[in-house]
């Protein structure tokens, strides 16, 4: 029979699991690294931003002047001519630099200047999106998220920039860049074989997913599902069915829901937003102009989701994608503050 004082224990134990969040999936530790993330965010209301100063494209050109050995970049879309002016720079004191881009996105007069000095670039030649805004530095510290490197999204958008110094991580993303730029492989044509899926660094979890080949939809789905608490979020496109569900599923079960969704977008054919009204969620349009480009979701206050993906079904099947979610108490605080900062600032 059980003492008072043990059942109390037990009790006060069982309370505390189910605040607990489900443990992420690590078969792998990577050892201690110093510095190992951090994240940028273009806020066109910042002190600068009309002069085109202090946006996340500056720590990413720093770290392209810093590259030593390689950089490779896949990126969806850029304009910016202090990102090509370093990497022109890199390539000219012998840093070996590779693109991958969007070939929609890019004429031959734009990337004259880079192959003349010596870049070599591989477009798509894809009906579906290469997507990807991602640079691999020294093969070693990754940089992504839903920045692509143009004025707009430095500027005069909402995006977020992170910075990972992560061998793993890294492997990750090369093995990606690689089967474009080698293997010519997008899309749906391209292997699920990430080498390290979920892994632990500094305690903290973090999962690597590309899309078409990972289905990225499910583990978001799952990470939704999961949640205890509160699941906050910024969306440029939702039109996704199934994770509207399971949001309004949580919604349900008494998880608190906010989230903000880009204006023009939220009123387009198969946007989620009228459904996620209809269903009493907390949701706004942004109302600062530009483009909330975003594509966050951060549960419990302790884990973020974020990369190219847009929760849409082109994201899912078609394009080239990445997304990480990262179990860190720190990064999620955050992109907590950017959630409240735009939020609070959107419309009711």
């Amino acid at each position: 029979m059980f003492k008072p004082a043990i059942l109390l224990g037990l009790l006060a134990c069982l309370t505390a699991c189910a605040r607990t969040p489900l443990p992420a999936r690590a078969s792998t530790t990577e050892p201690v690294t110093e510095d190992w993330l951090a994240v940028y965010f273009s806020d066109p209301n910042a002190p600068g931003a009309e002069l085109t100063q202090g946006g996340p494209d500056e720590p990413l050109q720093a770290a392209l002047d810093a590259a030593r050995q390689s950089i490779d970049m896949a990126i969806y879309d850029l304009n910016m001519n202090n990102i090509r002016k370093s990497l022109a720079a890199a390539a000219q004191r012998g840093v070996r630099v590779r693109l991958v881009i969007e070939s929609e996105n890019f004429t031959a007069e734009e990337l004259a200047p880079l192959q003349a000095a010596g870049i070599r670039v591989v477009s798509d030649n894809n009906p579906n999106l290469m997507h990807h805004k991602f640079t691999i530095i020294d093969q070693q510290t990754v940089w992504t998220g839903s920045f692509n490197y143009t004025i707009s999204d430095a500027y005069g958008n909402r995006n977020n920039l992170l910075r990972v110094n992560s061998r793993f991580v890294a492997e990750n993303y090369y093995v990606e860049f690689e089967e474009m730029f080698i293997r010519g492989l997008f899309g749906g044509s391209s292997p699920a074989n990430t080498p390290n899926p979920s892994f632990s660094v500094n305690g903290s979890v973090v999962e690597t997913y590309f899309s078409p080949e990972d289905g990225v939809l499910p583990n978001l789905v799952e990470l939704v599902n999961n949640a205890q608490e509160s699941i906050y979020f910024l969306a440029y496109t939702f039109t996704s069915d199934d994770l509207a569900e399971a949001i309004i599923a949580a919604n349900e079960r008494g998880v608190q829901v906010r989230g903000v969704m880009d204006e023009a977008q939220a009123t387009n054919p198969g946007s989620e937003f009228g459904r996620l009204i209809a269903k009493h969620i907390d949701v706004r349009l942004d109302g600062e102009g530009g483009r909330l480009h975003h594509k966050v979701l951060i549960v419990d206050a302790a884990i973020v989701s974020t990369g190219s993906y847009n929760f849409s079904a082109n994201a899912e099947t078609r394009n080239d994608e990445n997304s990480l979610v990262i179990h860190d108490i720190d990064l999620a605080s955050e992109f907590m503050e950017e959630f409240w900062r735009i939020w609070d600032l959107a419309k009711p």
